[in-house]
């Protein structure tokens, strides 16, 4: 290729992979739908689209993308959160799923395809992958349960990771019985301390870097992608695919040592996770020939619908048996299996090895994987959330609001919240304010609230909605920031006094909360004069003089008044409103009131 063409190809290669992305973004769906089409019709079309003519040794830049996304799965691992029923249901997945995945994917590969028995194991291992690159968009799309969601992202996280060890050691397996050297323990043993080993030189240098020189922000993002390439690229120079456990290895105990000071958020890591998952996708379906998919479109499509209707729901009813788990949660868990980047990903990898050792029918491993992928993306995608209807296991849609704050006027107007309907619950920094709100009959959230939210692992389930009413105007602002990314559904702050001395409080934070001349110092002090709360049906005129703050729908939705918004009361919903001074109707006491 002339210099020209590489340039075009990788500048189509780039904008491909980021305009498919922003495509999926605005048709709501999870961006492996858009990526795979436009990618396989991109390789198709054009010649300059060609990872292999744009990238000298292009399976060994798959591999180290592979480690950077390997390494940010592991970050996500934390087994302490898994409790219960949850954690018996995602151990089974786990130890029971992958083998019984890949013996089926193994057996139904071997029989409709006419491929040796190291190919069809190796697409098997493959098989098993699934990931939250892929499962975090359907389920959020889907929106089922919280223990559903939780049993399926934990799923998708530890599997891929599980699953990326065991394609290299299956493939270590191929490759030394094709030098018909045989598989010798120690060779595997080896394989498995190098990549120990260098999972130990990656945490050791990111000790140093995130915590002896305390690198933060942008530069604990680079500090931590060129330890985890470098770690990568080291041991995959000393044996093969080391480089992926060492990466996991690295992710797993940065995540869950004591004393790592990992950047709380990681908005230019996530950008490069993301840009790396396009390009791939991209790339390695733009190499997909046509005429491979063509002769294995038909049998590819029956292995998609023995894996969809067969193999997932059993692997589903065995994993959950002599559970509480019910018949709905054990459906859709049954119901969501799609195959993702690791799985195409390691795909490319093994398969282009393998072709260049000979191995007959090699050249089919990635075909076959791209259709699976396809296959499942696309059923998944379209039936989820029809499904989580139909089987009853979605989420509610009445709101549940986190109010942070421990003032007196917060826990009266949480009361009142509750009066109304909803589940309230309450977060306070104070001692004495948490047992205001312990005293008051309201539900306490567990934990540190900011440490929580704060880590890129952990979300605030059940959360709904958060309500920021501390009397620190500049932790409201600061907090609605770091909580977005916690909970699913909107942030509101209590607005700060206008001309205060708050530094932060003015300029950032979420939406802010009823209108301007009900900002937190205007709130305490009206209801420190007497002030209450008080709920009444939509159907009835609010009184004089009382100030409209929500609406609660009657399907439980929570809407605030806000500055930009003012919520419109409905005949069929419930009107939380600010009453007068103590000399009106209002009530004395601290219970809301009903007019």
């Amino acid at each position: 290729m002339t210099e020209d063409q590489i340039l075009l190809g990788v500048g189509l290669t780039v904008a491909l992979a980021v305009g498919s992305q922003i495509l999926a973004s605005r048709l709501h769906v999870p961006s492996l739908i858009v990526l795979l089409p436009v990618g396989f019709t991109a390789g198709a079309l054009t010649d300059v689209v060609r990872p292999d003519r744009l990238v000298p040794d292009f399976t060994a830049l798959v591999s180290l993308a592979v480690a950077v996304i390997l390494y940010d799965a592991g970050l996500g691992l934390d087994p302490q959160q898994l409790k219960g029923e949850t954690r018996s249901v995602v151990t089974r997945l786990i130890v029971l799923g992958i083998p019984v995945t890949a013996g089926a994917c193994l057996g139904l590969v071997a029989a409709l395809f006419d491929v040796p028995f190291p190919v069809a194991a190796m697409i098997g291992i493959i098989l098993v992958v699934s990931g939250p690159t892929v499962v975090g968009p359907l389920l959020d799309h889907a929106r089922p349960a919280d223990r559903v969601r939780r049993i399926l992202t934990w799923e998708g996280t530890l599997v891929d990771p599980l699953g990326g060890i065991l394609g290299a050691v299956v493939f270590h397996v191929i490759v030394r019985s094709q030098d018909r050297q045989g598989f010798r323990f120690g060779t595997f043993f080896g394989s498995m301390a190098v990549g120990l080993i260098g999972g130990l030189v990656g945490v050791g240098l990111l000790w140093l870097t995130l915590r002896r020189l305390r690198l933060g922000g942008t530069l604990g993002t680079l500090a931590q992608l060129a330890a985890v390439v470098a770690v990568s690229a080291g041991c995959d120079m000393v044996l093969d695919d080391t480089g992926l456990i060492a990466a996991i290895v690295t992710g797993i105990a940065v995540a869950n040592l004591p004393g790592f000071d990992m950047p709380a958020r990681r908005p230019f890591f996530e950008t490069v996770v993301q840009l790396v998952i396009g390009l791939l996708f991209i790339s390695i379906s733009a190499s997909v020939a046509p005429k491979a998919v063509a002769s294995v479109l038909l049998p590819s499509l029956v292995l998609v619908v023995a894996l969809v209707l067969v193999v997932r729901p059993v692997v589903s009813l065995v994993s959950a048996a002599g559970t509480d788990v019910g018949p709905g949660e054990r459906a859709f868990i049954g119901w969501m299996a799609p195959r993702g980047i690791v799985a195409a990903s390691t795909a490319a990898t093994f398969s282009a090895a393998l072709v260049d050792k000979g191995l007959s029918g090699a050249d089919k491993i990635l075909p076959i994987t791209f259709l699976v992928i396809v296959g499942t993306v696309l059923v998944y995608a379209l039936t989820a959330r029809p499904v989580v209807v139909r089987l009853g296991v979605g989420r509610s849609a009445r709101s549940r609001p986190l109010l942070v704050g421990g003032a007196p006027w917060v826990i009266d107007l949480a009361r009142s919240l509750g009066a109304a309907g909803l589940d309230v619950l309450m977060w306070a920094g104070l001692p004495r304010e948490r047992d205001r709100i312990r005293d008051a009959g309201i539900e306490l959230a567990a934990g540190e609230l900011l440490a929580t939210a704060t880590d890129p692992k952990a979300r605030l389930e059940g959360v709904t909605t958060a309500l920021l009413l501390t009397d620190d105007d500049d932790l409201n602002a600061l907090a609605s920031v770091v909580v977005q990314d916690s909970i699913d559904g909107p942030v509101y702050r209590v607005g700060p006094a206008p001309g205060g001395e708050g530094i932060v409080a003015p300029y950032t934070g979420g939406g802010v909360l009823f209108g301007p001349g009900l900002v937190r110092s205007a709130l305490e002090d009206r209801h420190g004069r007497g002030a209450r709360f008080v709920v009444r049906p939509a159907s009835d005129p609010p009184p004089p003089d009382h100030e409209l703050l929500f609406v609660v729908r009657a399907d439980g939705r929570l809407e605030p008044v806000t500055e930009a918004q003012e919520a419109a009361p409905a005949d069929d919903g419930t009107l939380v409103l600010l009453g007068p001074a103590p000399h009106a109707s209002a009530p004395s006491g601290g219970a809301p009131g009903r007019g």
